[in-house]
């Protein structure tokens, strides 16, 4: 079984964060305003980053650990720039 989380841009510029069994489906659902409440409101939206995953707990697992980042966070992810990830970890007192 194949899994994905993945990060969409809504029109408004925010981010959504998810995980599903079949990517395609689920991005022309939320397209269609059978999303979650946040994507309905914020057509349309579109696939930015999306990572695989063998199972759908582990997929949700990474969901939740993303949904929890700052924008900047989510930011360096999508663009690649994975040897930022652990600086936009720390805390501003930690600076």
């Amino acid at each position: 079984m194949q899994a994905y989380m993945y990060i969409l841009e809504c029109s408004d510029g925010s981010y959504y964060t998810g995980s599903t069994k079949d990517l395609e489906l689920r991005l022309q659902q939320h397209n269609e305003g059978e999303g979650a409440n946040h994507t309905k409101k914020r057509l349309p939206v579109r696939l930015v980053y999306y990572e695989e995953f063998q199972r759908i707990d582990e997929a949700f697992y990474r969901e939740k650990q993303v949904q929890g980042w700052s924008r900047k966070k989510k930011e360096a992810l999508i663009e690649g720039s994975e040897n930022n990830l652990p600086f936009l970890s720390r805390a501003y007192r930690d600076l």
